[in-house]
């Protein structure tokens, strides 16, 4: 019952960029790489990758970690249709799960770990981090709101949940604007691969 889990977003179509971004360089290894390295490193107990496009490319790559991943068919119709994907590969039983964009390598273990404390210590379901008062990722869901997440609706997304039970939601200031960073163009990846 108490494993944190991991739900990597890895299924979008990059076409802001027009290459698989989760395939290119990143700091000596690549974006999914070093996002899987992060959440590996945290107190999260399982992990999995949810594919989409370029599903087969990534699985190649990512073989070689200790991680599970899921198929989201529906890829092409947004965000949540892979974070419903992602907790619907979750067990029965759980604590609660950790949200991350595959594109936002920058999150490190050390954030991971101060929401899964804040969590644990506030009885809170929904902790959220953030950065003078901007709100960013990975989101920390309850296993309790498993199935509010399978009736959200296309265009609500995970923070019309936060923001229908406000009085459950926790904001942990992580003094870091790398919550709020992922990598969606060109420009964005230059901005994050400068040595």
């Amino acid at each position: 019952m108490k494993t944190i889990w991991a739900i990597i977003l890895a299924a979008g179509e990059s076409k802001r960029m027009k290459f698989p971004k989760m395939l290119l360089p990143f700091r000596g290894t690549t974006i999914i790489e070093q996002a899987i390295e992060n959440v590996i490193n945290s107190q999260v107990t399982e992990t999995v990758v949810v594919l989409g496009s370029g599903g087969d490319e990534i699985q190649k790559l990512i073989a070689k970690w200790p991680v599970k991943h899921c198929f989201n068919e529906d890829y092409t119709e947004g965000m949540l249709s892979s974070v419903k994907c992602g907790f619907r590969f979750l067990p029965r039983f759980f604590e609660a799960a950790l949200v991350f964009p595959g594109d936002q390598p920058m999150i490190t273990p050390e954030i991971t770990d101060r929401l899964i404390s804040a969590f644990r210590n506030s009885g809170k379901g929904i902790v959220i981090p953030v950065f003078e008062k901007q709100r960013g990722h990975p989101l920390l869901i309850s296993s309790r709101y498993r199935e509010d997440i399978e009736l959200l609706r296309p265009e609500q997304g995970l923070r019309f949940l936060a923001q229908k039970n406000s009085n459950d939601v926790l904001e942990v200031e992580t003094g870091t604007a790398n919550i709020l960073k992922d990598i969606d163009t060109r420009e964005d990846y230059l901005n994050e691969t400068k040595t």
